[in-house]
């Protein structure tokens, strides 16, 4: 189990070294998604209610430019 999460890890951090903006953007795609819900009448779910989106793209964008600069 541990060679597993290692080689997982490794592929992630090769994969995303080789796409530094890639997480920052799917965040940006996330609050934009937000907004579009937040926007769309009668979509009154618990997503839009709790701006899930909104927050789940923040953590995504702000950990993207973080791991950017440690991949560099």
């Amino acid at each position: 189990m541990d060679d597993f999460i290692n080689r997982f890890v490794d592929n992630a951090a090769d994969f995303l070294a080789k796409r530094p903006g890639l997480l920052p953007l799917v965040g940006l795609a996330l609050i934009v998604l937000n907004f579009l819900l937040q926007i769309i009448p009668g979509s009154g779910t618990w997503i839009v209610d709790t701006n899930f989106f909104l927050h789940l793209g923040l953590i995504i964008a702000i950990f993207g430019l973080l791991l950017i600069r440690a991949l560099d």
